[in-house]
Order: structure tokens, then C-alpha cells, then sequence
């Protein structure tokens, strides 16, 4: 079997204990750019607008983390992380149709609900949304890429950061209810979104000392709700959306959360028409602000950082950042973890923890 790194949150007992939190670098080993991709279906498509604004100035970050829709937009950015790839990433969700991801009607539904155990929707047109991206394996990725996953058996929140990519972000995207769970690493694995929807605390646990945030998911009031699906959804949004703002509230001082305006989007969650205006809104919204920000700060302040940053937006490609595990630290980061093809866990070493290696 692949090899498949998890980072684990409880130490895989199966039961409730205290979300142990990443180890958060000093100032002296901040060095990098991070991008956190949040879920939101979709509502994902937005994302798309806000990397072309970021590629388009320059910023190439040095590793990606997302969650459901952010995985899918993250896969692709950190396959291909120029322009071009962005636009080819724009023109698969041009491509999406409801009936594609979401098929027959409300009698469909309706009848998914009296016939499946588990789910409404088999996962074949999502998975045939995924096989689009440029990438098989995390190892032949451009950028380090992490995908954050639910363990549906513990509640365990899990990173995967090996192996092949597209199991990986369908598990991302098996939104509770509506498709299947995934089965990968000999665990049941759901939506990441579940318990991590903007997963900014990973981004956090490397040596960074900037971030930009592509939350799409922002407000929970967008548009009233017109089906169940869409109550149940808002109702884990406002949840959500807490944990993120306790999560920039504990982020330390000298890193920069910089998150990007989203447009507003009020269709259901079966609606995935109207991408081009998405995008293209996203994409003056994120370049305004980006270029504001640009104006904003002056040159003459903080020269190591500005150094550093022209640095970055000179690169083409960044190099992969690799960071240490500290090794005494009640509240530190979870280790990632490898199954071995014998299916035996590793723990990844010093050199692996922070890199798309996949050995």
C-alpha cells in the first residue's frame, strides 16, 4: 500500500481528550508563506479568483493546507503553482454541473434518503472532478501539500501529507450524509471540514511568519436556507466558524493572517452555476486588497521582513520549508504518521516532518 502520513489529535484511542496544539515556532525560525484553503463546496470556486490575484503579484507560498474544496484547489496550485495553472483549475469548475456531482432531483434525493444507509449521493462524479487534477502523488508535488481529513471512528482530526493525492481529497470532501466515507489507511475518514474547516493551526505549526487565508466560507447568513441540507450546513458553519476565530485569537504576534475578502455567494449547495462571476469578484476583491496592503506598509519598516518578502516574490517556485518537531512540548504539534506498504505505522523522521517526501 502507499504510504499515507497521518498527524494525529488524541494518540488514536478512540476517545475524547484535549486537542493538543501545534508547537508554534519562535520569531528566529519564521521563514516562509503559508496559503490555508478552507472548505465550502461550492462556494470553493471563489478560491480559484483569489490564487490568480496571488500568483498574478508574485506570492508563491511554501506549503499549502486545505480542507474539502480547499483541498481540490490546493492539489492543483501545488501541482502547477503559476497562472496557468490557476486558469486550467478555473476551467474545471466552469465545467461542473449540478447533475455531475449531485444527480437526479428532489425525487432522487428523496429516495436516496428511504434506500441508502449512509449517504445520498455516491461519490463518482466528485471523484471524476478530482481525477482532472494534474497530480497522482504528493512526492511529484511542486509545492508540499496538506489535506486535513476526519477519522469518523475517533473524531480524530488527521493530516495527510503522502501517498496518492486523489484518495486523499475525496476523503477531504465526503461531506457526512451527503457521500460516502472513504476507507484509506484502514480508517473510515470523512470531510475535513468536520472538525477543522479553515485548518489555519497547521499552517502555524511550520516555520512561517506569513499566511494568507482563503476562507470562502465567511459569514453563515448569506442567503436563507432553501433545504434541510442547507440548515444542517449553516448550523456547522457557525461552529466552524468559531474555531477559527479562536484559532487567529491564539496565533502568536510576530505572524502575519493576512485573509482575503470573499464575494458574496448566496446560492444552495446544489447550485454550481454562475463560476466565471465568482471568480472574477473574488479576483478584484483579493487584488484590491492586496494591492492596498502593498501600499500600506512602508518599505522602511521591518527591512529584515520586507527583505525577506522580496525574496519570495522573486521566486518562481519556493522551496519546500522543512521544520523540526520540538521535542519536549505537552501541547505540541501531532506527529504525521507513514503506513508502511506492510501497513505498518512509522513515525516520520526529523528530515520527512515538514516535506512532500513520501518514503
Amino acid at each position: 500500500m502507499a504510504a499515507l502520513p497521518f498527524s494525529r489529535n488524541n494518540g488514536g484511542q478512540g476517545r475524547a481528550e484535549p486537542r493538543p496544539q501545534p508547537a508554534l515556532r519562535s520569531p528566529e525560525m519564521a521563514a516562509g508563506t503559508a496559503f490555508v484553503l478552507s472548505g465550502g463546496g461550492n462556494q470553493g470556486v471563489a478560491e480559484v479568483g483569489m490564487l490568480q490575484a496571488l500568483l498574478e503579484r508574485g506570492i508563491v507560498p511554501n506549503v499549502i493546507v486545505g480542507t474539502s474544496a480547499g483541498a481540490i484547489n490546493g492539489a492543483a496550485v501545488a501541482a502547477d503553482p503559476t497562472t496557468g495553472g490557476v486558469e486550467r483549475l478555473a476551467e474545471v469548475w466552469r465545467g461542473i454541473r449540478t447533475e455531475d456531482i449531485f444527480p437526479g432531483g428532489r425525487l432522487a434525493r428523496a429516495w436516496n434518503v428511504l434506500r441508502r444507509s449512509d449517504h445520498l449521493f455516491a461519490s463518482d462524479g466528485l471523484a471524476a472532478v478530482i481525477d482532472l487534477l494534474p497530480v497522482d502523488d504528493f512526492h511529484d508535488l511542486v509545492i508540499p501539500l496538506r489535506v486535513v481529513v476526519t477519522d469518523f471512528d475517533t473524531g480524530e482530526e488527521l493530516v495527510i501529507a503522502a501517498g496518492p493525492v486523489k484518495p486523499a481529497i475525496l476523503a477531504s470532501t465526503a461531506l457526512p450524509g451527503v457521500f460516502p466515507p472513504v476507507r484509506l489507511g484502514g480508517r473510515t475518514l470523512i470531510d475535513g471540514g468536520v472538525v477543522n474547516n479553515v485548518p489555519l493551526r497547521h499552517a502555524l505549526s511550520g516555520p512561517v511568519d506569513r499566511i494568507y487565508v482563503l476562507n470562502v466560507t465567511g459569514a453563515v447568513a448569506d442567503a436563507p436556507p432553501r433545504y434541510p441540507l442547507d440548515v444542517t450546513l449553516r448550523a456547522f458553519a457557525i461552529a466552524r466558524n468559531r474555531r477559527y476565530q479562536i484559532d487567529r485569537e491564539h496565533a502568536p504576534g510576530y505572524v502575519d493572517i493576512i485573509e482575503l475578502p470573499r464575494p458574496d455567494d448566496g446560492r444552495s449547495i446544489f447550485d454550481f452555476t454562475g463560476a466565471d462571476t465568482i471568480i472574477e469578484e473574488a479576483y478584484a476583491l483579493a487584488a484590491r486588497h492586496l494591492d492596498a496592503l502593498d501600499r500600506k506598509i512602508d518599505p522602511a519598516d521591518e527591512p529584515g521582513r520586507r527583505r525577506w518578502l522580496r525574496v519570495f516574490r522573486r521566486a518562481e517556485v519556493a522551496q519546500p520549508v522543512t521544520s523540526a518537531r520540538p521535542s519536549q512540548s505537552r501541547s505540541r504539534f501531532p506527529d504525521l504518521w507513514t503506513l508502511t506498504r506492510a501497513g505498518v505505522p512509522r513515525q516520520l523522521t526529523k528530515g520527512e516532518w515538514g516535506c512532500n517526501d513520501s518514503r
